[in-house]
């Protein structure tokens, strides 16, 4: 483990540093010499081994005998670079107080919100929660997903700014380009304290100029890269590889004024009136800083579910309503932690905390079985309930899921839920109409069966109706989430039907992170736990009101169907193949060879340009992989990348002469582009999809799940 994976990892587990401004880590560290940035690393690593104590809202750090670190964050967030003392003789160009903000996890910076009676509010960006309760949560039980694409709701939409670049926004774009290309010629391994606060610096830079999204782009690719080098838990090399892919398509598309990679079809919420249509491409790559909510007057809400939401720096958890015309909102309450190690404790009590909607005396876990009478309620794009002053909520009863407006949820095709998911993964989080990327599924349980990596087991169903097999996840990992444990519960009890509520797992093959679960209609007013189609039901306790929050609440044997397979001690066959149902597989199914180009992407993200390059034999057998396959132009884009990699120049002497890394990055963020999008190919396929050959892109690219005439 080198000097910067302990600094950064002690930074991680220690969680008692104060957050700080990405500005602040800039200007800081642009004021060291030379000399000293080359020391930065690892005199951040020495500095993460001292004791570190707080009094009040100052951090301090004794350096030595005699240096004294100073860090004032009222609110628990630098604000500024005078906010960072030190009492060396070099301050305050000293590697001390830049050690010190490289340390400190990133805060976010203070955005605008229309909503009346709420003042400022974090601004969010791509992987990064939000601080308060009127404020959008992290991705919702999950890990965050950056690689987001931007477009407006039904409400408000990027905020309207010059038709043509201004100078100052050219030359934002170009540094931060610059920017962007160096960090990836870097790689992970390569990319330092120096090298983050460079992408910072252009970031604020341009969001000075007024290009809001690039600028949280950035944040989002420094926050990854501190999470890579950390040795994070909730780490994904993926969420990374689709963070630097949104930045280098902004500032590519900025620079040379193409249009916006937005989807062609608008994406609505569950219920949601369609929006209008996609702003100018201008528009929609500056992004805006504002959160605008839009007056709602009256609102009749009916409490759907509530799940926790857990990330490395934030904890909580989100409530999710429907109202009187099927239109899903989110009630959030989600703040900081300073412990990873209690984190998911704090998400779980927040389930027990009062929703904080005017006079609302009811938890999250209540409020996902009641209902809210509103009065002069405000939402936002995606979906957010504000909170203001003028807000007046008082209680009210709830409706089942097998009921009017909740049942409706349920009512479209899986295929069609699929599609409108895909299409919600590529929005910027803030901006996804609420419920875009969620699943409502009349399922059957199938048993467990060796279709997950390695052959390990995995719980499979099956969609009322017929349908391809899905496999049921957790909706988040952690172990101390009761996800996990009520999964394993009921892999227990093959045949049960189930109504539940997932969120789409990109994969090439169906797969559903599993939220909350409940009683399906039987169609008959039976309300049993036998129902007259022949499959077993839930027998919940009457407070449960038909539904079980997976990530909140624990399942009970008692809560499922008697029978000889149920209960904790059913243990699985040692060999997993054996007594399945013939309709289950037993074995992980077989895909195109995708990943030939997605390992090369992340191998790049991960090691940089530098990445060895395969011999000629391994790079001949790749290429006839994929053109077997029927990925002809995968394998041209594969060529590109390595050759672009080992284009470099040499002096005289032999060294490597320094360039701008475009060329790289160009070809880097073509194959990123063609992997992300036969990725989200694959996955509407496999749940029984289909592409529009219509939609704009590659000429050779992936329709239908073929390319160039042939079935992958």
């Amino acid at each position: 483990m080198n000097a910067t994976t302990q600094t950064e990892r002690a930074s991680q587990t220690g969680s008692s540093w104060p957050g700080v401004r990405p500005e602040v880590v800039a200007e800081v560290v642009s004021g060291l010499s030379a000399r000293l940035q080359k020391r930065l690393d690892g005199a951040a690593a020495k500095l993460a081994e001292r004791p570190l104590s707080r009094e009040g809202d100052e951090w301090r750090v004794q350096v030595d005998e005699e240096v004294l670190l100073v860090l004032h964050a009222p609110g628990g967030v630098v604000a500024g670079p005078s906010d960072v003392r030190c009492g060396c003789l070099l301050a305050p160009a000293c590697v001390h107080r830049a050690a010190a903000v490289s340390l400190c996890p990133l805060a976010e910076a203070e955005a605008e919100t229309d909503d009346p009676g709420v003042g400022t509010t974090p601004a969010e960006a791509p992987g990064t929660p939000a601080a308060t309760t009127t404020t959008t949560p992290p991705e919702p039980g999950s890990e965050p997903r950056p690689g987001p694409r931007l477009e407006p709701g039904p409400e408000s939409g990027p905020e309207p700014g010059p038709a043509a670049l201004t100078p100052a926004e050219r030359g934002a774009a170009r540094h931060l380009h610059r920017a962007a290309c160096a960090l990836l010629a870097a790689g992970v391994s390569g990319a330092g304290a120096v090298a983050q606060a460079e992408l910072l610096r252009a970031g604020h830079g341009a969001r000075v100029a007024g290009l809001y999204r690039p600028a949280a782009a950035a944040v989002a690719v420094v926050t990854g890269i501190r999470a890579a080098r950390s040795g994070a838990p909730d780490h994904r090399l993926a969420d990374l590889v689709a963070a630097l892919r949104e930045l280098l398509g902004l500032t590519t598309a900025l620079n040379t004024l193409t249009a916006v990679t937005t989807p062609t079809a608008p994406v609505t919420s569950v219920g949601a009136p369609t929006p209008p249509a996609a702003p100018p491409p201008l528009a929609a790559l500056r992004g805006t800083a504002r959160q605008a909510y839009a007056e709602e007057g009256g609102l009749r809400l009916y409490g759907l579910f509530a799940e926790p939401v857990l990330t490395a720096t934030h904890a909580g958890a989100v409530s999710w309503a429907v109202d009187a015309g099927g239109r899903l909102s989110t009630i959030a309450e989600v703040t900081p932690h300073g412990d990873v190690t209690t984190a998911a404790p704090l998400a779980v009590a927040a389930g027990n905390r009062t929703v904080r909607l005017g006079d609302a005396a009811l938890s999250h876990r209540e409020f996902s079985r009641a209902g809210l009478a509103v009065q002069g309620a405000t939402r936002s794009t995606g979906g957010r309930l504000g909170a203001g002053a003028s807000v007046r909520a008082v209680r009210a009863a709830g409706a089942a899921w097998t009921a009017e407006p909740v049942a409706r949820l349920w009512a479209e095709p899986p295929a069609a839920q699929v599609a409108r998911a895909l299409a919600a993964q590529e929005l910027l989080y803030g901006s996804r109409p609420a419920g875009s990327d969620l699943l409502f599924l009349d399922v059957v349980l199938l048993g467990t069966a060796p279709t997950g990596p390695g052959g390990a087991l995995q719980l499979l169903a099956r969609p009322v109706g017929g349908g391809t097999v899905v496999a049921l996840r957790p909706g988040h990992e952690h172990p101390d989430l009761a996800f996990r444990a009520n999964l394993a519960l009921l892999a227990t009890a093959p045949g049960l039907r189930l109504r539940l509520i997932g969120r789409l797992e990109r994969a090439d093959r169906p797969e559903l992170r599993v939220l909350a679960i409940g009683t399906p209609s039987d169609g008959s007013g039976h309300d049993g736990p036998d129902g007259p189609d022949g499959h077993d039901r839930l027998a919940l306790p009457a407070d449960r009101a038909d539904r079980v929050n997976l990530g909140l609440e624990r399942l009970q044997t008692a809560d499922l169907p008697a029978g000889p397979s149920t209960g904790p001690s059913a243990d699985l066959p040692a060999d997993p193949s054996a007594g399945l149902p013939a309709e289950l597989p037993t074995a992980p199914p077989l895909g195109p060879p995708v990943h030939v180009l997605g390992r090369r992407v992340e191998q790049t993200v991960t090691t940089g340009r530098s990445a060895p390059a395969p011999g000629a034999a391994t790079a001949a057998a790749d290429r006839a992989l994929l053109r077997a396959s029927g990925l002809a132009t995968a394998a041209e884009l594969l060529d590109g990348l390595r050759a672009a990699a080992a284009d470099q120049r040499r002096d005289v002497f032999g060294r490597i002469v320094a360039d701008d890394h475009d060329a790289f990055a160009t070809a880097w963020l073509a194959a990123a582009d063609y992997t992300e999008a036969l990725a989200t190919a694959l996955c509407s396929a496999s749940w029984g999809g289909e592409q529009d050959d219509s939609e704009d892109g590659p000429e050779d690219g992936p329709k239908n799940g073929t390319e160039d005439g042939k079935e992958l």
